[in-house]
């Protein structure tokens, strides 16, 4: 079960010096708990679409999984006012997600929120595997506008967070939408995870900040190239730098910018291979 993105409400409008009575469409907010072997790990206040890649995401996000095999079912549970996604993982995954909380639970008067977090927060990402392909700036307009013209659920609401991933022969092969940037990129991850294709030959394409979390989300990923309408932070350069990622930001028309290896963009007419 999923629930409706999204509802349409009555307000007032003051346009032209007056008041006068309308309707908006805006986008659904519910609490989406993700609990394994029964046990709640986390609760996110997000759009009630695409749940099920969204518990695929997230759980690769948390390092609670590595593969889509490590997964063996999502059921999706009415729980209030929200929804319980209920994620049955294989035996040694689910083992090893049980001594990770048992590591956790003690140390702080906080439980899960304290030193583990913080190291959690800044801990080191793998490097990406380098792409063969280089890129053309078209190409990065390209990711930006498709993503826009992918967004139906922005379209209607005009306040959700996108993110696509676009490969250069095909265009954008996946948009995941939601209120949270975060949980946009954790459902689009989990879709490319579903898929069974690798993230190594496209781009990740948010239309959202670059934060460190989106970079450590894309690395985690194996995409070696993020793009955004808007600014990165230091910390997103530095982690990009590490990671071996390419970080665009500003992408807007036909302008960006690159903070991170720019080797891989190409002037001319085709892509090259190094």
């Amino acid at each position: 079960m999923q629930q409706k993105p999204s509802r349409t409400i009555d307000e007032w409008r003051f346009r032209q010096g007056r008041m006068e009575a309308g309707h908006r469409i805006v986008p659904e907010e519910v609490p989406v708990a993700f609990s394994y072997g029964g046990s709640t790990h986390a609760v996110m206040m997000a759009t009630p679409t695409d749940l099920i890649d969204f518990a695929y995401g997230f759980s690769l996000a948390e390092e609670i999984v590595t593969s889509a095999e490590d997964i063996l079912e999502v059921d999706l549970v009415e729980a209030g006012r929200g929804i319980d996604v209920q994620i049955t993982l294989k035996d040694t995954t689910a083992d090893a997600l049980v001594a990770r909380r048992r590591r956790m639970a003690g140390p702080v008067g906080c439980g899960l929120c304290g030193i583990e977090s913080i190291e959690q927060a800044t801990r080191k990402v793998a490097t990406v595997k380098d792409p063969a392909a280089r890129l053309m700036p078209r190409q990065i307009s390209e990711a930006i506008r498709l993503l826009g013209d992918g967004q139906g659920l922005n379209r209607e609401t005009r306040a959700v967070h996108g993110a696509g991933f676009y490969r250069p022969e095909n265009g954008i092969v996946a948009v995941r939408e939601d209120v949270g940037r975060h949980n946009a990129l954790d459902k689009l991850s989990g879709a490319i995870l579903r898929s069974g294709h690798p993230a190594t030959d496209g781009i990740v394409v948010v239309t959202s900040r670059l934060s460190v979390e989106m970079v450590q989300k894309t690395a985690l990923l194996g995409c070696p190239v993020l793009v955004a309408i808007s600014a990165p932070t230091a910390l997103a350069i530095e982690t990009a730098e590490e990671a071996g990622i390419s970080l665009i930001g500003i992408a807007r028309g036909d302008e960006f910018e690159v903070f991170t290896r720019p080797d891989r963009l190409v002037s001319g007419e085709s892509s090259h291979v190094a």
